[in-house]
């Protein structure tokens, strides 16, 4: 009798473990996640990543807070992100800029009271430029005086993809476009494409571009959530 009691207690605890594993992942899947991260210099050991967070729900008083490791010794800390803006589907992107000489991070979510944390699945953050965008610019931190390079990151959506950037040097006032070609896969199933601009775009104050996705019959566009991409990139924001 005692035996049978304590396999049923086994079980119970094995089955609430993975009940509280279940509710805790789905929650993070639901409410929080990254949206895309890029690392904007390594200088001296230390690199700076801007990171965007992708919230997915409606509460009051939300905060997101970044908990990461800014190595070297010097443990972890927390840094607090700010609103950026509301997509389309009614989620919400916020963004911080953290420097670390060994960057590992994990997100925190409060919202009407409740704390929601997305660790990656329990392997954390590193230096990861794709969560649940579709596309990613990482830019160049140098423009030459006649060639420019673009690099994105996509989502593996399909086969057949057209990616393009498209820039003006007068403000809009005329548009140009250049073809991405591919560079790589990474570790992860994404993959890197590259273009590069032959113009002196360092020296001309109406340069800006952005990069269009188009896979499956549906275009996506990463245009600094309205804002464009230039060719001042400064190494820390």
């Amino acid at each position: 009798m005692k035996k049978t009691l304590s396999i049923i207690a086994a079980l119970c605890v094995i089955i609430s473990a993975f009940s509280m594993f279940s509710v805790t992942a789905s929650a993070a899947t639901d409410k929080v996640s990254l949206y895309s991260s890029e690392v904007c210099n390594r200088m001296n050991g230390m690199i700076g990543t801007t990171v965007y967070v992708q919230t997915k729900d409606d509460a009051s008083n939300q905060s997101v807070t970044l908990h990461y490791n800014q190595g070297a010794g010097r443990g972890w800390t927390d840094q607090g992100a700010e609103y950026v803006t509301t997509l389309e589907d009614g989620s919400k992107i916020w963004k911080t800029f953290l420097r670390s000489y060994d960057l590992e991070y994990v997100i925190k979510y409060e919202g009407d009271g409740e704390v929601t944390w997305d660790n990656n699945d329990g392997k954390n953050y590193k230096e990861k430029i794709l969560g649940t965008a579709p596309i990613a610019v990482n830019r160049s931190q140098f423009a030459y005086l006649s060639r420019f390079t673009v690099n994105a990151t996509v989502q593996n959506l399909g086969f057949a993809k057209d990616i393009k950037v498209r820039y003006t040097t007068d403000s809009w006032n005329t548009v140009k476009e250049a073809e991405m070609a591919y560079d790589k896969t990474n570790a992860d199933g994404t993959e890197q494409w590259k273009a590069i601009i032959s113009e002196d775009v360092a020296s001309t104050p109406g340069f800006q571009f952005c990069v269009s996705y188009t896979v499956n019959g549906q275009t996506f566009w990463a245009n600094n959530f309205g804002s464009n991409y230039d060719a001042n990139f400064r190494i820390y924001p």
